[in-house]
């Protein structure tokens, strides 16, 4: 039985900061380990929607908390993570920037590899992390300004 990779997921493309350790089973199916998720509603409540300053500077305040709880939770070490990966965009640019930063400083830090993701790619994919999804199949996306029907023929 070989190793299967455990990767740090970090997500910073609007309002929400997020991180998660994932993996897979010996059938190579994904096993979701942890995933915190730090919300901003309350920052952007009075102002009706999100403020990218604020929100920037509300993943900055909590990346490293959110990123350790996620560490803790998994019930894995620093030092079993095999991959960073951090979404790269689509977002607002002050936000992905704050993730991006510690997802490549992070994965500097630990000597492993850094994967950026494209954001509208994750969630055309994510149907597969408790599905048994083939190629093709069509995905309905709704994410911020992006909504739209896509044929998922597979990765990028």
């Amino acid at each position: 039985m070989s190793k299967k990779p455990l990767i740090l997921g970090i997500e910073s493309s609007c309002d929400e900061t997020a991180a998660s350790l994932i993996t897979e089973n010996d059938q190579g199916l994904p096993i979701v380990l942890s995933n915190i998720v730090s919300s901003q509603v309350d920052v952007h409540r009075e102002f009706g929607g999100v403020v990218p300053e604020l929100a920037a500077r509300s993943h900055s305040e909590k990346i490293d908390l959110i990123v350790q709880k996620a560490i803790n939770e998994s019930g894995k070490k620093i030092n079993e993570i095999d991959a960073v990966a951090t979404t790269a965009g689509p977002g607002l640019i002050v936000c992905l920037s704050v993730g991006l930063s510690f997802g490549k400083a992070f994965a500097s830090a630990i000597n492993k590899p850094f994967i950026a993701v494209n954001h509208l790619e994750g969630h055309a994919l994510s149907p597969k992390l408790n599905s048994k999804l083939n190629y093709p199949y069509l995905l309905l996306l709704i994410s911020g300004g992006h909504s739209q029907y896509l044929c998922v023929e597979g990765l990028g």
